[in-house]
């Protein structure tokens, strides 16, 4: 008997379906079934399924109550090792991967389907092209098995491929469970902020009073949403701006600036989490984002609509857990700092990350005369590439006290400006020359955004590869930081893998993820298991993903009734 199936659509209708050998080799007769739920159902012992994407069979397996233990996504796999061979930005799907193996034209991937909430593809809808049969299939699982041997940690890839396809299993069950949400609170909170609506669809009553006070302010009708004829009328007013930034804005000395910045604050939760919002995004008390794993090159988390990864806090009042049940909102303290100790081994931050306290105070105390602030700049300067002025300072104050941590980011920010492949502790893959987001911004290091204290306001810009930056330095700065951020995506990944299977038992539900904060929905009774899961799944994954390391990755953890609430 063998706990590893392959399963994939069958010409005519139906699903075929095999099971493997421990080489990944069929292991006995195909079979077919009526529809993937039946075949599923059918075999309990299975642990593993074999199929070309997650998001295309799991959500009708969800839809029918039939859940499974683990998969291998063929897809999710073949991005990943596209990336570790030098080819990202190929086409990845199953049909590309098996042309590729026959030497014939390769097909691009299809675009990616804008987000409807509430809709859910047909089974097995081609995308493209036809279904790809189990055999093809199969002929795609097998050669990824030797492309793993040949990777440069076989061991630690094939842990991130598995990682990667729990991750799929957790978004998809997530997109099922949808995060509690009170439409009446929500209601209520934007007419506190922005008063009543008017009829058409215009501004409501709060930002329309702003928008008069701005253009008194200037003397002159001004469109505060539009940041050309703000930027104008400052120019007017003999004062010049490049951006129409909050930061950029409040360093400026007149009347226009107070309602200007408090229309930019309501003016985006209009935009983005209103009553347009409300109505196309919630449904029977949830909100169901389509998350998707691995959606950038770091392989942190975005979602295909619904703007789930910056929901501000003052609508996180919405976020209100069923009668008698909780919210378990868990936040990783100083993550990425305690990834550079494990990633570059250096003895001195090990030590530091070994504890679960505040890790920029235990560094102040070994480098900076107990100044938590510079330290905290210089260890974000290090992962960020902050090495001008202040920063470069501070980081040879740290270069002294954690050399190794120091080279390890200097050493990734040479590749890439060489132009050299750069990967995660488990193999994850920069692409060369690729860039993106800037991390740290023309206005230096997020210190706040870091500890999550002004998440609402960061611009959470999308890392995509395959951006050619014709500036070494700014590849540089990418690398540095992809090796620590991408390491810690990894981590995360293990982390809900590890979490999801402690709640198996129980009735909690996985609710949201972004990269260094997990909600669970459960019944008042297991909030404390919970607590307790959470803790140990983060003491797991680190040991799954940077082996034995005596650094901590500790929660910040609150059991609430409302999101609002945890922090």
């Amino acid at each position: 008997m063998t706990d590893r199936w392959a399963l994939a659509p069958a010409e005519g209708g139906g699903v075929e379906l095999a099971p493997l050998g421990p080489d990944g080799l069929p292991a006995g007769p195909v079979v077919r079934e009526e529809d993937p739920a039946s075949a599923v159902r059918a075999r309990p012992e299975v642990t593993r399924w074999v199929w070309r994407s997650t998001a295309e069979v799991y959500p009708r397996l969800l839809a029918t109550g039939v859940r499974v233990e683990r998969c291998y996504d063929v897809e999710a796999a073949e991005a990943l090792l596209l990336g570790h061979e030098g080819r990202s930005g190929e086409p990845r799907s199953a049909a590309a991967a098996l042309a590729r193996l026959r030497g014939g034209p390769v097909p691009p991937d299809p675009p990616q389907r804008p987000a409807e909430p509430g809709a859910q593809s047909p089974l097995f809808e081609p995308e493209g092209g036809r279904p790809l049969p189990l055999a093809d299939l199969l002929t795609v699982y097998a050669e990824q098995q030797r492309r793993h041997e040949h990777t440069a940690h076989p061991d630690r890839m094939r842990l991130l491929t598995a990682a990667e396809s729990a991750g799929t299993l957790v978004a998809a069950e997530m997109n099922h469970a949808g995060l509690p949400w009170s439409a009446d609170v929500h209601r209520a909170v934007l007419r506190d902020l922005l008063g009543e609506r008017y009829a058409g669809g215009g501004e409501p009553r709060r930002l329309a009073e702003l928008a008069d006070e701005v253009s008194a302010a200037f003397g002159r009708r001004v469109r505060p949403d539009l940041p050309a004829d703000v930027i104008k009328a400052f120019a007017q007013a003999g004062i010049k701006i490049r951006s129409t930034r909050r930061w950029e804005i409040e360093s400026v000395d007149h009347p226009a600036v107070k309602p200007l910045v408090e229309y930019k604050k309501l003016y985006r939760i209009w935009v983005a989490h209103g009553w347009s919002w409300l109505q196309d995004w919630v449904r029977d008390g949830r909100f169901r984002p389509e998350f998707q794993a691995g959606g950038t090159v770091t392989g942190r988390w975005v979602t295909n609509g619904g703007g789930a990864l910056q929901i501000p806090k003052v609508i996180r009042r919405a976020v209100v857990a069923d009668p008698g049940w909780r919210l378990v909102v868990a936040d990783a303290d100083q993550m990425e700092p305690r990834v550079l100790a494990a990633i570059s081994r250096d003895p001195g931050l090990m030590e530091v990350a070994g504890r679960e306290s505040d890790l920029y105070q235990s560094v102040s105390d070994r480098a900076f005369s107990g100044d938590r602030t510079q330290a905290k700049i210089a260890v974000l300067g290090a992962i960020y590439g902050q090495t001008s002025g202040d920063g470069l300072k501070n980081l040879a104050a740290l270069r002294r006290r954690f050399p190794k941590a120091v080279a390890y980011v200097d050493e990734a920010a040479r590749a890439g400006e060489e132009g050299r492949l750069v990967r995660t502790w488990l193999g994850r893959t920069c692409p060369p020359a690729a860039s993106g987001e800037d991390p740290a911004g023309e206005a230096g290091i997020p210190v706040a955004d870091e500890d999550g204290e002004d998440r609402e306001d960061r611009e959470d810009r999308a890392w995509a590869p395959g951006y050619a930056s014709t500036n070494a330095r700014a590849r540089g700065r990418f690398a540095r930081n992809f090796v620590v951020q991408g390491s810690a995506a990894d981590w995360a990944l293990l982390l809900l893998a590890a979490l999801r299977r402690a709640c198996a038992g129980l009735s909690a539900e996985l609710v949201f993820f972004q990269h260094d904060e997990v909600i669970v929905h459960c019944p008042e009774e297991e909030a404390e298991t919970v607590v307790a899961a959470i803790r140990e799944a983060s003491a797991l994954a680190g040991r799954l993903t940077f082996g034995e390391t005596p650094v901590r990755f500790p929660f910040t953890t609150a059991v609430v009734e409302c999101y609002a609430d945890a922090k």
